[in-house]
């Protein structure tokens, strides 16, 4: 896993890797978001709806704990063995969206989150413990939980958006 020395680090980082992954969507057609091919294990829509997701729920998570609340991760409905269906639920929370709108929410979500990120300390970024949701699963610092659902599924993903485009119908 990449490490960073500073919260400029790790910005730019998600800022590179969001922008070279929302480019492949720029020639996707529009009526083919839901195609699903053997190759990839997902579709371009599934794999927007997850980052959605994923965001979203960390985004979520944070606001929880700050408020003085208990926070349940993955989520009160799902156990970390149960992440087949929460992707599932992502999916469906989605389903019905253009690309445009998918694209649109996942820039939103994307200004949110790096928000988020300017105003924590390198203190809090950097170091275990700050955040009671980051010890519940693995005691990670935030850095690593921003990685892992930012910059390593982008890069991931944008490399299956490009095998799915070389491969569609």
């Amino acid at each position: 896993m990449q490490e960073y020395d500073s919260k400029e680090a790790l910005i730019a980082a998600i800022q590179k890797a969001y922008t070279l992954f929302d480019k492949e969507f720029d020639d996707v057609p529009a009526e083919e978001i839901n195609i699903r091919i053997k190759e990839v294990d997902r579709t371009p829509q599934e794999m927007l709806a997850y980052q959605l997701g994923w965001l979203n729920l960390i985004l979520g998570w944070e606001q929880a704990e700050l408020a003085g609340k208990k926070v349940i991760t993955p989520s009160p409905d799902y156990k970390w063995n149960q992440l087949g269906p929460l992707y599932q639920q992502f999916y469906n929370e989605y389903r019905g969206y253009s690309l445009q709108d998918l694209r649109t929410l996942f820039k939103q979500s994307m200004e949110k989150w790096c928000a988020w990120l300017e105003q924590l300390s390198n203190e809090e970024l950097f170091t275990a413990n700050r955040r009671q949701w980051t010890v519940t699963n693995a005691n990670w610092p935030l850095w690593k939980w921003v990685h892992i659902n930012s910059v390593a599924p982008f890069k991931t993903f944008r490399a299956k958006l490009r095998k799915w485009k070389k491969h569609r119908p």
